[in-house]
């Protein structure tokens, strides 16, 4: 979790927001079902009356009210009220609360202490006595005094005083001719009004968060797709060997897209949730404290089915993403390696891997699907008996007179509602530990040490230098490797002169030209260019400056012009056109319908093994770099195509330092200096003929490739 609230760090403002509307969401939700009390408990029981006085009433009802008050206060109410100018369907006369003390809060709740106990005493007198009230029973009353009357008040529940004051005001109203049925409709239609009013509200706010949440999201996962893939630019064979392929593109892809769903799952339900739980914890208190143990008992229920379920699941998912990982491997290597497979007739074998690496994953998404889809019958069958034992408990109150009707109705929404936003964070728990692992494969992308870096204060490389690169006792040992494979290596190439490096497999020759463009770092020693360090250039000046063809060929998407100025946007047709005649390319481009704007398929899978030599050697020659470094780059060439190729390159790199790497003698026969690699060392320098004298291992490549003729005549060249 750490680290996904990390990467919504850049986006704090936007969460703010959201956290803001969610409020606004949460209040208009949370108002709801005391609305909904109050037109059960006050427009349907209460007849819509609302007051806690009689704003109008009988001359005679007040009378009795004073008689029943006591006796400091019947000043103060009989101040209170006055003759009403308005007509009513009534004989007598009517009294008006004044609009001073309607207006006044201070004085109305002055004047409901003084007039609840006296209202709540004339209604039971006139439940006891059906014929209406006498003044003997009034006087009687009266005449107990201020102790009775506080027996009177403790031993009726508060729901009941209340509901026996708002009893009276409707019978005070009914005798003085008021319409009580479109008193009770008006307040329910208002109420009514007041709840889509909400409703809209909050419906609005869903909308804004959910457009929020969406953006955030959206953002948060371009922005990561942006940092992880400029990382991974950026990092070196060594990062590469850490990090497979096709862990690298489902930690771009898959683990990505469920950070993102999450970042929008957290900003539309995760945030909202503990609002809505506080809000209606707030809420439920204020309705009914006695009946709070039954929220404490749902959510004690619920955090242990989340536990449950956390502890068994939360180990699958890191092994989920290792599958998909797994699949992933599986299936490019598959792809990648079509031709072969059918060549060799193992298509059956290879169905059989994929079909164990998708059984596996499948076989994991079933446990952690089955195991997250007992969550929501489990919290179904909570809600479904929270709500019976509300109702049970609350029935119970209600006869007893402690709560009203729509008190326990709204009491269970408001659980409801507690229990839903709970519902939200463990809805919201089968996306977490998936997500959590995807954040932390993501992380450990962005985190990770590149070991080839710029250098805090790089150096320039000289303006007039030409490309002179020499080795001084370099060593050379892979991460995690033993031994070294590169030992003790010095030589200098110049410009001007063709340097070539033959050896036996495995004897580091593809290793030592990797070092020049820094794919990987000396372990000792240096590589300097022009008497500059290559560690304390940057980067991107010293591969400015090198031409590399690397030993397996890679074309791009895109025609062959783009694939021939790749590293020279800028280049002009002409230089195109050049680097293809010398490249020997020239041919069989102009033999093509479009010509230079022929397409080439991602990889150059519509082109041949040689042609897409050939067109690797063009975009190195377009570059005009003042180092050229052909890394086994002739070997899909024939013969005759291998000698133009090399007269041609020779004249254009005259003023350029050519390294060559090189199985065959015949490649580098005219190079100026030859280097003999056996088992990361050099054991042989010089042209070919003072090798075939001086070096037994050149003599042996050289003998196993050559006519004794051939060999004949370079040893007499030699001499």
């Amino acid at each position: 979790m750490k680290k996904l609230f990390g990467f919504l760090k850049p986006y704090a403002g936007q969460v703010l927001l959201v956290i803001c509307v969610l409020i606004i969401q949460a209040y208009c939700d949370l108002s709801l079902p005391s609305y909904t009390s109050d037109i059960v408990n006050v427009g349907i029981q209460q007849s819509g009356i609302d007051e806690r006085v009689p704003e109008a009433l009988a001359e005679e009802d007040l009378g009795v009210l004073l008689m029943l008050a006591k006796e400091e206060d019947r000043a103060e109410i009989a101040d209170a009220y006055q003759k009403s100018d308005e007509s009513y369907d009534y004989d007598g006369t009517v009294m008006t609360l004044k609009e001073e003390i309607k207006e006044n809060e201070d004085e109305m709740e002055k004047l409901v202490e003084k007039l609840e106990l006296p209202m709540v005493m004339a209604m039971m007198l006139e439940e006891t006595n059906a014929d209406g009230v006498t003044s003997g029973n009034v006087a009687d009353t009266a005449g107990a005094g201020a102790a009775a009357q506080e027996k009177v008040m403790e031993s009726l529940p508060e729901t009941m005083t209340e509901q026996a004051a708002a009893a009276y005001i409707r019978s005070a109203y009914e005798k003085i001719g008021l319409d009580l049925d479109k008193i009770s409709s008006s307040y329910i239609l208002v109420t009514g009004g007041k709840m889509l009013a909400l409703a809209g509200a909050g419906m609005a706010a869903s909308i804004l968060v959910g457009l929020i949440a969406s953006l955030v999201g959206a953002g948060l996962g371009r922005n990561l797709r942006k940092d992880v893939f400029r990382k991974v630019v950026d990092f070196s064979n060594g990062e590469f060997d850490q990090f497979s392929t096709a862990s690298l593109i489902t930690r771009s892809t898959n683990d990505i897209q469920q950070i993102q769903l999450l970042t929008v799952m957290i900003l539309r339900m995760v945030l909202y949730a503990p609002i809505l739980a506080v809000g209606g914890v707030w809420n439920v208190f204020h309705t009914n404290v006695d009946m709070s143990w039954i929220i404490a008992l749902a959510v004690a229920l619920i955090f242990l089915l989340v536990a449950v379920l956390f502890a068994v699941v939360m180990p699958r998912f890191r092994i989920l993403q290792n599958l998909v990982d797994r699949l992933n491997l599986v299936s490019r290597e598959i792809l990648t390696g079509l031709p072969v497979i059918r060549a060799f007739g193992t298509e059956a074998h290879e169905e059989e891997r994929f079909d164990q690496a998708n059984r596996e994953l499948t076989r994991t998404n079933l446990f952690v699907n089955r195991a997250m889809t007992f969550m929501m019958p489990a919290m179904m069958l909570i809600m479904n008996g929270i709500s019976v034992l509300i109702v049970w408990v609350g029935g119970h109150s209600i006869d007893a007179g402690t709560m009203q009707v729509g008190d326990m109705m709204a009491f269970i929404q408001y659980t409801m509602q507690i229990i839903m936003a709970f519902l939200m964070i463990c809805m919201i728990s089968v996306m977490l530990p998936r997500a959590a692992v995807s954040a932390e494969r993501v992380s450990s992308v962005l985190e990770s040490h590149t070991m080839i870096c710029d250098p805090k204060l790089p150096e320039e490389l000289p303006e007039c230098g030409r490309g002179e690169l020499s080795f001084d006792h370099v060593f050379f040992r892979y991460p995690g490797a033993e031994e070294d494979v590169l030992k003790d290596i010095t030589f200098t190439a110049k410009p001007g002169q063709t340097t070539a490096i033959i050896g036996s497999t495995g004897s580091g020759k593809s290793t030592l030209v990797n070092l020049i463009p820094r794919f990987y770092d000396v372990t000792e020693g240096s590589i300097r260019i022009d008497g500059r360090d290559i560690r304390k250039i940057r980067q991107h000046d010293l591969r400015e400056k090198l031409g590399v063809v690397p030993q397996k060929g890679i074309l791009f998407s895109g025609d062959i012009a783009s694939n021939i100025l790749f590293g020279r946007p800028d280049g002009t047709e002409e230089e195109m056109k050049e680097a293809a005649r010398i490249a020997q390319a020239e041919e069989f481009i102009e033999a093509k319908n479009h010509k230079y704007q022929s397409p080439i398929a991602q990889g150059g899978t519509n082109v041949s093994g040689g042609q897409k030599q050939r067109l690797s050697i063009a975009r190195a020659v377009a570059k005009h770099p003042d180092i050229y470094i052909f890394d086994d780059s002739f070997s899909a060439l024939d013969y005759k195509t291998d000698t133009a190729l090399r007269k041609a390159l020779k004249e254009k790199t005259a003023d350029s330092t050519v390294i060559i790497v090189a199985q065959r003698i015949s490649t580098i026969l005219h190079a100026e200096q030859i280097l003999v690699l056996d088992d990361g060392r050099i054991v042989g320098k010089g042209t070919h003929g003072e090798l075939l004298e001086n070096c037994p291992e050149y003599y042996q490549i050289a003998s196993s490739q050559l006519s004794q003729e051939e060999l004949s005549g370079s040893r007499k060249e030699a001499v």
